[in-house]
């Protein structure tokens, strides 16, 4: 889940004339996908070396993190740390607008359907905001993932429109732009509802009991309180990387099965379970399973910051608080 969508303090959208709502659904729409795009283009090298980790890419899977970090500008040069940048570009930001305004509309319904608790709510509002934006996504996060995946020289598609052509035509809608779709839904789920309910608790207590310290008036709404940008990265750091390590094997997974063809062993990774019991048997769990994990502790921090950065700022200049 990307972290735009669990900084959400706007107010139920239902308020106002329908002229009035239009214009807040657009303005979530631009400030979720402008956050979502800032804060993957700030991390996009990291993303690549764990792509490049989680399948075990030949030419890199005999180095760490930090050893891939300085071969791959070596052999593919600088601008190979963003190679699939495009595709995710073109991905986060309907991913990231999509899961913010959906958090809002399941926050609001089940609210009043059911009456849950706070902290429940935003454990399932999230959960299902992360599933709807990874549906609606999804086939632009495969071909993301086939052209990071690529080492310069040995190229199979030359970009997105070419990418997009070769899977329709070789592979097929549904065993092409949906393989891997499963894993992914099943890992959403604990992600978004742990990042929500982690950073949601975390925020609520801070202004609760320490607004002062922690809190400032918002500059288009000084009625309402927001955390201060730095307590607001504390918390999206800590609420990240306990959702990571809850989802990660399943993000191992997830990306092995996107690969399909171009991975030599993908006949065995053909099914979620499959792939799970592939990847434990023939690398185990910290060299396979939860290979790149290090990685994704380390892109927490500016992701989170970038993000709640973006998101906070785009919100008081679109008046949204």
């Amino acid at each position: 889940m990307t972290s735009e969508a669990v900084v959400s303090t706007s107010p139920a959208i239902s308020s106002g004339p329908p002229a009035e709502r239009n214009y807040h659904f657009v303005r979530s729409f631009v400030a979720g996908g402008v956050a979502g795009c800032c804060a993957k283009s700030t991390i996009a090298p990291l993303d690549r070396i764990k792509i490049l980790l989680q399948a075990q890419n030949p030419h890199y899977k005999h180095l760490g993190v930090f050893a891939t970090l300085k071969a791959v500008p070596k052999k593919e040069g600088f601008l190979g740390l963003y190679k699939g940048n495009g595709a995710m570009m073109v991905r986060i930001f309907p991913y990231g607008a999509i899961q913010f305004m959906a958090f809002e509309k399941y926050n609001k319904l089940l609210g009043k359907q059911f009456g849950i608790s706070e902290h429940i709510l935003r454990l399932i509002a999230g959960s299902m905001a992360g599933l709807t934006a990874v549906i609606f996504t999804y086939p632009l996060d495969v071909i993301r993932a086939r052209l990071a995946f690529q080492v310069t020289g040995e190229h199979r598609y030359t970009g997105i429109a070419n990418a997009f052509q070769t899977i329709y035509l070789e592979e097929g809608v549904v065993s092409g732009f949906y393989r891997g779709l499963i894993p992914t839904l099943i890992g959403m789920a604990p992600y978004a509802g742990v990042s929500f309910f982690t950073f949601g608790t975390l925020k609520s207590l801070g202004l609760k009991h320490f607004p002062e310290r922690l809190g400032q008036p918002s500059s288009d709404n000084p009625d309402v309180q927001v955390l201060k940008v730095h307590v607001n990265l504390l918390c999206g750091g800590v609420a990240g990387a306990i959702a990571q390590t809850i989802s990660y094997p399943l993000d191992v997974a997830r990306r092995r099965m996107q690969l399909g063809t171009v991975l030599p062993d993908s006949e065995k990774c053909s099914s979620l379970r499959k792939t799970l019991k592939y990847v434990y048997t023939e690398f185990g769990i910290k060299k396979g399973l939860y290979r790149g994990l290090s990685l994704n502790y380390i892109r927490c921090i500016p992701s989170q910051a970038v993000a709640f950065t973006t998101y906070e700022f785009m919100k008081q200049i679109l008046h949204l608080n």
